[in-house]
Protein backbone atom coordinates (compact mmCIF):
# COMPACT_ATOMS: atom_id res chain seq x y z
CA UNK A 1 0.00 0.00 0.00
CA UNK A 2 1.24 3.60 -0.88
CA UNK A 3 0.40 6.69 0.44
CA UNK A 4 -0.51 9.70 -1.69
CA UNK A 5 -0.60 13.25 -0.85
CA UNK A 6 -2.49 15.90 -3.61
CA UNK A 7 -1.77 19.19 -4.24
CA UNK A 8 -4.87 21.46 -5.56
CA UNK A 9 -7.81 19.24 -4.40
CA UNK A 10 -10.16 21.55 -4.53
CA UNK A 11 -11.04 21.84 -8.65
CA UNK A 12 -12.09 19.00 -11.14
CA UNK A 13 -8.67 16.92 -11.50
CA UNK A 14 -8.27 17.08 -8.14
CA UNK A 15 -11.96 15.86 -7.09
CA UNK A 16 -11.42 12.99 -10.25
CA UNK A 17 -8.59 11.57 -8.45
CA UNK A 18 -9.73 11.30 -5.30
CA UNK A 19 -12.73 9.93 -6.53
CA UNK A 20 -10.63 7.06 -8.93
CA UNK A 21 -8.44 6.76 -5.31
CA UNK A 22 -11.07 5.68 -3.09
CA UNK A 23 -11.56 2.60 -4.48
CA UNK A 24 -7.44 2.08 -5.94
CA UNK A 25 -6.58 -1.26 -3.86
CA UNK A 26 -3.23 -0.17 -3.42
CA UNK A 27 -3.29 3.36 -2.70
CA UNK A 28 -4.67 5.49 0.45
CA UNK A 29 -4.88 9.28 0.55
CA UNK A 30 -2.77 10.84 3.51
CA UNK A 31 -3.64 14.34 2.61
CA UNK A 32 -5.21 16.87 0.40
CA UNK A 33 -3.43 20.41 0.47
CA UNK A 34 -5.57 23.43 0.01
CA UNK A 35 -4.48 27.32 1.36
CA UNK A 36 -8.31 27.98 1.21
CA UNK A 37 -10.06 25.23 2.33
CA UNK A 38 -7.41 23.96 5.30
CA UNK A 39 -9.50 22.55 7.89
CA UNK A 40 -12.92 21.90 6.11
CA UNK A 41 -14.23 18.63 4.99
CA UNK A 42 -13.43 17.12 1.25
CA UNK A 43 -16.83 16.73 0.81
CA UNK A 44 -17.19 20.62 1.28
CA UNK A 45 -16.06 20.99 -1.94
CA UNK A 46 -16.64 17.43 -3.59
CA UNK A 47 -19.78 16.68 -1.86
CA UNK A 48 -19.92 13.13 -3.78
CA UNK A 49 -17.01 11.62 -1.80
CA UNK A 50 -18.62 10.11 1.49
CA UNK A 51 -15.71 7.87 0.98
CA UNK A 52 -13.50 10.31 2.43
CA UNK A 53 -15.84 11.56 5.38
CA UNK A 54 -12.64 11.31 7.75
CA UNK A 55 -10.35 13.15 5.85
CA UNK A 56 -10.24 17.08 5.60
CA UNK A 57 -8.43 19.46 3.40
CA UNK A 58 -5.23 20.64 5.30
CA UNK A 59 -2.21 23.29 4.65
CA UNK A 60 0.66 21.21 6.01
CA UNK A 61 2.84 19.50 3.42
CA UNK A 62 3.88 15.79 5.43
CA UNK A 63 6.23 14.20 2.91
CA UNK A 64 5.84 10.78 4.97
CA UNK A 65 4.25 10.16 1.38
CA UNK A 66 5.07 8.05 -1.70
CA UNK A 67 3.59 9.82 -4.42
CA UNK A 68 2.49 13.49 -5.26
CA UNK A 69 -0.30 14.89 -7.58
CA UNK A 70 0.30 18.01 -8.44
CA UNK A 71 -2.74 19.57 -9.94
CA UNK A 72 -2.07 22.95 -9.48
CA UNK A 73 -2.59 25.71 -11.92
CA UNK A 74 -0.38 26.51 -14.98
CA UNK A 75 2.79 28.22 -14.14
CA UNK A 76 2.12 27.16 -10.23
CA UNK A 77 3.63 23.79 -10.31
CA UNK A 78 7.02 24.94 -11.69
CA UNK A 79 7.13 27.65 -8.61
CA UNK A 80 6.03 25.50 -5.89
CA UNK A 81 8.83 23.02 -6.49
CA UNK A 82 11.46 26.11 -6.89
CA UNK A 83 10.01 27.16 -2.76
CA UNK A 84 10.07 23.90 -1.59
CA UNK A 85 12.59 20.94 -1.15
CA UNK A 86 10.16 17.60 -2.45
CA UNK A 87 12.09 14.59 -0.87
CA UNK A 88 13.76 12.68 -4.03
CA UNK A 89 12.00 9.37 -2.79
CA UNK A 90 8.35 10.83 -3.96
CA UNK A 91 6.94 10.31 -7.20
CA UNK A 92 5.61 13.62 -8.79
CA UNK A 93 3.44 13.39 -11.40
CA UNK A 94 2.24 16.76 -12.63
CA UNK A 95 -0.95 17.79 -14.27
CA UNK A 96 -0.29 21.39 -15.37
CA UNK A 97 1.93 22.21 -18.47
CA UNK A 98 5.28 23.06 -17.20
CA UNK A 99 6.93 20.43 -17.77
CA UNK A 100 5.26 18.70 -20.83
CA UNK A 101 8.87 19.77 -23.36
CA UNK A 102 11.96 18.86 -23.75
CA UNK A 103 12.11 17.25 -20.80
CA UNK A 104 12.30 20.07 -18.41
CA UNK A 105 13.89 20.03 -15.04
CA UNK A 106 13.84 15.80 -15.92
CA UNK A 107 10.41 15.65 -15.92
CA UNK A 108 9.50 12.25 -18.58
CA UNK A 109 6.26 12.94 -20.94
CA UNK A 110 3.62 11.28 -19.31
CA UNK A 111 1.96 8.92 -22.23
CA UNK A 112 2.36 5.77 -21.38
CA UNK A 113 1.82 4.26 -25.18
CA UNK A 114 4.48 6.63 -26.21
CA UNK A 115 6.64 6.19 -23.59
CA UNK A 116 6.13 3.70 -20.75
CA UNK A 117 9.66 1.93 -20.54
CA UNK A 118 10.98 5.96 -19.40
CA UNK A 119 7.77 6.35 -17.24
CA UNK A 120 8.85 3.55 -15.57
CA UNK A 121 12.26 3.95 -14.58
CA UNK A 122 11.49 7.69 -13.72
CA UNK A 123 10.02 9.36 -10.74
CA UNK A 124 8.79 13.08 -12.36
CA UNK A 125 6.02 12.69 -14.71
CA UNK A 126 4.50 15.66 -16.56
CA UNK A 127 0.79 14.09 -17.83
CA UNK A 128 -0.02 14.86 -21.40
CA UNK A 129 -3.16 17.70 -21.98
CA UNK A 130 -6.34 16.60 -22.48
CA UNK A 131 -6.29 17.49 -26.48
CA UNK A 132 -2.78 16.34 -26.76
CA UNK A 133 -3.85 12.96 -25.90
CA UNK A 134 -6.64 12.43 -27.59
CA UNK A 135 -5.01 13.58 -30.92
CA UNK A 136 -1.59 12.38 -30.52
CA UNK A 137 -2.96 9.35 -30.12
CA UNK A 138 -4.52 9.19 -33.07
CA UNK A 139 -1.60 10.06 -35.40
CA UNK A 140 1.32 8.34 -33.39
CA UNK A 141 0.74 4.75 -35.29
CA UNK A 142 1.29 7.05 -38.56
CA UNK A 143 4.64 8.74 -37.84
CA UNK A 144 5.64 5.10 -36.40
CA UNK A 145 5.68 4.19 -39.89
CA UNK A 146 6.78 7.38 -41.49
CA UNK A 147 3.59 8.28 -42.98
CA UNK A 148 2.57 11.80 -42.32
CA UNK A 149 3.82 13.48 -45.58
CA UNK A 150 0.61 16.15 -45.73
CA UNK A 151 -0.74 18.50 -43.28
CA UNK A 152 -2.94 16.91 -40.60
CA UNK A 153 -6.75 19.00 -40.26
CA UNK A 154 -8.13 18.63 -36.58
CA UNK A 155 -11.48 19.63 -35.41
CA UNK A 156 -12.20 18.86 -32.37
CA UNK A 157 -14.78 19.56 -29.29
CA UNK A 158 -14.84 19.59 -25.55
CA UNK A 159 -17.06 19.70 -22.31
CA UNK A 160 -16.85 22.71 -19.96
CA UNK A 161 -14.70 21.22 -17.36
CA UNK A 162 -11.82 21.87 -19.89
CA UNK A 163 -11.64 25.09 -18.63
CA UNK A 164 -11.34 24.41 -15.32
CA UNK A 165 -13.59 25.06 -12.44
CA UNK A 166 -13.22 28.68 -12.03
CA UNK A 167 -15.90 29.67 -13.38
CA UNK A 168 -15.27 32.77 -16.79
CA UNK A 169 -18.04 34.14 -18.97
CA UNK A 170 -17.43 30.75 -21.50
CA UNK A 171 -17.70 28.43 -19.17
CA UNK A 172 -21.06 29.91 -17.86
CA UNK A 173 -24.02 27.38 -18.13
CA UNK A 174 -25.96 30.49 -19.94
CA UNK A 175 -23.52 31.12 -22.36
CA UNK A 176 -22.36 27.32 -22.62
CA UNK A 177 -25.85 25.83 -22.97
CA UNK A 178 -27.23 25.49 -26.47
CA UNK A 179 -24.32 27.28 -27.69
CA UNK A 180 -21.25 26.43 -29.62
CA UNK A 181 -17.89 28.42 -30.35
CA UNK A 182 -13.99 27.70 -31.53
CA UNK A 183 -11.12 28.91 -29.93
CA UNK A 184 -7.75 29.67 -30.36
CA UNK A 185 -7.42 28.37 -33.88
CA UNK A 186 -4.24 26.68 -34.89
CA UNK A 187 -2.71 28.15 -31.91
CA UNK A 188 -3.65 25.64 -29.01
CA UNK A 189 -1.19 25.42 -26.52
CA UNK A 190 -1.29 21.61 -27.08
CA UNK A 191 -0.13 21.51 -30.07
CA UNK A 192 3.64 21.76 -29.22
CA UNK A 193 2.84 18.20 -27.13
CA UNK A 194 1.47 16.89 -30.18
CA UNK A 195 4.77 18.17 -32.22
CA UNK A 196 6.97 16.67 -29.81
CA UNK A 197 5.70 13.40 -29.67
CA UNK A 198 5.18 13.06 -33.10
CA UNK A 199 8.49 14.06 -34.28
CA UNK A 200 9.80 11.40 -31.65
CA UNK A 201 8.81 8.69 -33.96
CA UNK A 202 9.02 10.61 -37.47
CA UNK A 203 11.98 12.91 -37.19
CA UNK A 204 11.24 13.88 -40.91
CA UNK A 205 7.55 15.54 -39.98
CA UNK A 206 7.51 19.15 -40.80
CA UNK A 207 4.02 19.58 -41.83
CA UNK A 208 1.17 21.22 -40.37
CA UNK A 209 -1.49 21.07 -37.60
CA UNK A 210 -4.18 22.73 -38.53
CA UNK A 211 -6.35 22.23 -35.12
CA UNK A 212 -9.46 23.78 -34.62
CA UNK A 213 -10.59 23.31 -31.37
CA UNK A 214 -13.93 24.22 -29.61
CA UNK A 215 -16.51 24.54 -26.87
CA UNK A 216 -19.11 21.80 -26.38
CA UNK A 217 -22.17 22.25 -24.38
CA UNK A 218 -21.82 19.38 -22.44
CA UNK A 219 -19.64 18.47 -19.50
CA UNK A 220 -16.80 16.48 -20.13
CA UNK A 221 -15.59 14.51 -22.83
CA UNK A 222 -13.40 15.10 -25.90
CA UNK A 223 -14.36 14.03 -29.24
CA UNK A 224 -11.71 14.86 -32.39
CA UNK A 225 -12.37 14.73 -36.32
CA UNK A 226 -8.66 14.48 -38.29
CA UNK A 227 -7.91 13.70 -41.33
CA UNK A 228 -4.87 13.71 -43.81
CA UNK A 229 -4.44 12.82 -47.42
CA UNK A 230 -3.16 8.95 -47.66
CA UNK A 231 -1.96 6.03 -50.12
CA UNK A 232 -3.29 3.01 -47.76
CA UNK A 233 -6.00 0.71 -47.94
CA UNK A 234 -8.36 0.47 -45.40
CA UNK A 235 -7.13 -2.84 -44.57
CA UNK A 236 -3.61 -1.71 -44.14
CA UNK A 237 -4.50 1.28 -41.95
CA UNK A 238 -6.84 -0.91 -39.40
CA UNK A 239 -3.57 -3.24 -39.18
CA UNK A 240 -0.75 -0.56 -38.31
CA UNK A 241 -2.68 0.95 -35.87
CA UNK A 242 -4.28 -2.55 -34.31
CA UNK A 243 -0.33 -3.67 -34.51
CA UNK A 244 0.64 -0.37 -32.80
CA UNK A 245 -1.65 -0.55 -29.33
CA UNK A 246 -1.68 -4.19 -29.28
CA UNK A 247 -0.21 -4.31 -26.11
CA UNK A 248 -1.75 -1.03 -24.67
CA UNK A 249 -5.02 -1.88 -22.33
CA UNK A 250 -6.74 1.35 -22.64
CA UNK A 251 -7.09 1.62 -26.78
CA UNK A 252 -9.70 0.38 -28.94
CA UNK A 253 -9.31 0.57 -32.77
CA UNK A 254 -11.96 -0.29 -35.01
CA UNK A 255 -13.42 0.76 -38.96
CA UNK A 256 -16.97 1.45 -37.25
CA UNK A 257 -18.77 4.57 -36.29
CA UNK A 258 -18.08 5.59 -32.40
CA UNK A 259 -19.39 8.50 -30.16
CA UNK A 260 -18.21 9.75 -26.71
CA UNK A 261 -20.59 8.00 -24.37
CA UNK A 262 -18.84 5.18 -25.22
CA UNK A 263 -15.75 5.83 -23.09
CA UNK A 264 -16.77 8.55 -20.99
CA UNK A 265 -15.86 8.09 -16.87
CA UNK A 266 -13.35 5.53 -18.07
CA UNK A 267 -9.84 5.98 -18.93
CA UNK A 268 -10.19 4.33 -22.58
CA UNK A 269 -9.53 5.73 -25.82
CA UNK A 270 -11.67 4.50 -28.88
CA UNK A 271 -10.12 5.39 -32.34
CA UNK A 272 -11.75 4.70 -35.78
CA UNK A 273 -10.39 4.69 -39.12
CA UNK A 274 -11.86 4.59 -42.41
CA UNK A 275 -9.80 5.68 -45.89
CA UNK A 276 -12.21 7.92 -47.97
CA UNK A 277 -11.46 9.03 -51.27
CA UNK A 278 -7.86 9.21 -50.70
CA UNK A 279 -7.85 10.59 -47.09
CA UNK A 280 -7.68 9.01 -43.92
CA UNK A 281 -10.54 9.80 -41.64
CA UNK A 282 -10.01 9.37 -37.80
CA UNK A 283 -12.32 10.02 -35.03
CA UNK A 284 -10.40 9.97 -31.01
CA UNK A 285 -12.60 9.95 -28.31
CA UNK A 286 -11.87 10.41 -24.64
CA UNK A 287 -12.77 11.29 -21.55
CA UNK A 288 -11.09 15.02 -20.76
CA UNK A 289 -11.17 13.93 -17.02
CA UNK A 290 -10.26 10.55 -16.85
CA UNK A 291 -7.46 9.85 -19.70
CA UNK A 292 -7.41 13.52 -20.37
CA UNK A 293 -6.47 14.24 -16.89
CA UNK A 294 -6.25 12.23 -13.48
CA UNK A 295 -7.26 8.90 -14.89
CA UNK A 296 -3.91 8.84 -17.08
CA UNK A 297 -1.96 10.48 -13.95
CA UNK A 298 -3.37 7.34 -11.76
CA UNK A 299 -2.20 5.23 -15.06
CA UNK A 300 1.60 6.34 -14.75
CA UNK A 301 1.39 6.27 -10.70
CA UNK A 302 0.80 2.56 -11.60
CA UNK A 303 3.87 2.20 -13.99
CA UNK A 304 6.04 4.18 -11.76
CA UNK A 305 5.12 1.87 -8.60
CA UNK A 306 5.43 -1.61 -9.97
CA UNK A 307 1.82 -1.89 -10.12
CA UNK A 308 -0.33 -3.50 -12.78
CA UNK A 309 -1.08 -0.61 -15.47
CA UNK A 310 -4.76 -0.93 -15.54
CA UNK A 311 -4.99 -1.18 -11.57
CA UNK A 312 -7.99 0.89 -9.94
CA UNK A 313 -9.48 1.62 -13.31
CA UNK A 314 -11.40 -0.84 -14.80
CA UNK A 315 -14.28 2.00 -14.86
CA UNK A 316 -17.49 1.41 -16.72
CA UNK A 317 -18.98 3.57 -19.19
CA UNK A 318 -22.43 5.34 -18.97
CA UNK A 319 -24.79 3.82 -22.10
CA UNK A 320 -27.13 7.03 -21.75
Amino acid sequence: MINVGILGGTGFTGGELLRILAYHPKAQVKWVYSRTNAGDAIQKIHEDLDHFEHLNFTNILDWEIDVLFMCLPHGATAAFLEQNNVPAKIKIIDLSNDFRLNNREGFIYGLPELNKDQIIRNNKIANPGCFATALQLAILPLASENMLHSDIHVTAITGSTGAGKELTPTSHFTWRTGNLSVYKVMKHQHIAEIVQSITQLQKSFNQKIVFVPMRGNFTRGILASIYTKCTWTQEQTLIIFKNFYKDQPFIHITDQPIDMKQIINTNNVKISVQIIDGYLHIVSTIDNLIKGASGQAIQNMNLVCGFPENLGLNLKSIAY
